[in-house]
């Protein structure tokens, strides 16, 4: 099959940690042929249908110079077997746009994976919200007042963006309120930008568990992402260090409640973020820890993924 990745230039990659790679190694072992863009790359035009120059890549095995390329010339989406949208967020106006362009693909016949409407339908810190009764006390406004008072409530809290990525302009208040005033008018923009909120959840300590939850099923290992030194974040682009484990009674509750949902959406593959026994976020955009479970635990992600990514397209 010719399979499209819609990802960040091939040239950023770090092969010993991208799932995006180990998706792309698992499906050429197989005999697949592996194409790659960039959402700058898409391009419609009336009369026509949503195309790409893409790239034509074939794995060489060195660490560095990873892969070898041909051009391709630009080629309608809906020609190619599977389209995987791997994008990084943040999930700004440009990716709003790409999912727009590429769910025009799929009215033209492409087959894109995680389905377009899903992704803007899921916003990674927001798509907890309808599940109440698997997260802890959050708020989401753009109010000072509101900040304070959910802060006199709960005394030690989180603040972060909404569109954040890897631990980014996260925060933390404790009892004594220090710096609440300024942490909040930086993330608020002066009332003009949405945050979250959130009771702060000591479990932390013991890792932000990442669990991968692919075509509805929970893999049986979860990657806990634990901070290290004075850090309260755990997210591996913050330093963290990540130890696959199995996941606990409470982990798989969570992925067998939401994994039937997700599925059913259009969402392939998520990535559930959980600390202590609460859902913290829904990752839909570039799920990772691919390579980090796998390299722990011998359990094969990758090899899991395209399993399933095989059995949606024959299913068709």
């Amino acid at each position: 099959m010719r399979l499209l990745f819609v990802a960040d230039p091939l040239e950023q990659f770090n092969i010993k940690k991208d799932s995006t790679f180990a998706m792309m190694k698992e499906a050429a072992a197989r005999g697949h042929e592996i194409l790659a863009c960039e959402p700058r790359h898409l391009v419609w035009q009336r009369g026509g249908r949503v195309g790409a120059t893409m790239r034509q890549v074939a794995l060489s095995g060195d660490p560095v110079y990873w892969f070898t390329e041909q051009h391709v010339p630009q080629t309608p989406l809906a020609d190619v077997d599977a389209v995987l949208m791997r994008k990084d967020p943040p999930f700004d106006s440009e990716y709003f746009y790409a999912t727009h362009l590429l769910e025009q693909a799929e009215r033209e016949g492409a087959r894109v994976f995680n389905k377009p409407a899903a992704l803007r339908d899921h916003p990674e810190k927001l798509a907890i919200l309808e599940f109440p009764q698997l997260i802890g006390p959050t708020l989401v406004t753009r109010d000072a007042e509101a900040i304070k008072r959910f802060h006199a409530e709960h005394r030690d809290i989180i603040l972060k963006p909404l569109d954040g990525m890897g631990g980014m302009g996260i925060f933390r208040v404790g009892a004594d309120g220090l710096n609440l005033g300024s942490i909040t008018e930086t993330l608020n923009r002066h009332g003009t930008t949405t945050v979250m909120v959130q009771r702060y959840l000591p479990e932390i300590v013991s890792g932000d568990k990442r669990i991968l939850v692919i075509a509805g099923a929970p893999v049986p290992y979860c990657l806990a992402r634990i901070p290290q030194g004075s850090e309260i974040r755990g997210n591996l682009a913050a330093g963290g260090k990540g130890v696959a484990q199995p996941l606990s009674a409470r982990d798989l509750e969570i992925a067998e409640t939401l994994g039937p949902i997700l599925a059913a959406r259009g969402l392939l593959l998520a990535g559930l973020d959980v600390i202590g026994d609460c859902l913290t976020e829904i990752n839909v955009t570039s799920p990772t820890c691919f390579r980090e479970i796998s390299d722990q635990t011998g359990f094969d992600v990758a090899k899991t993924f395209i399993d399933a990514l095989e059995a949606a397209l024959t299913s068709a």
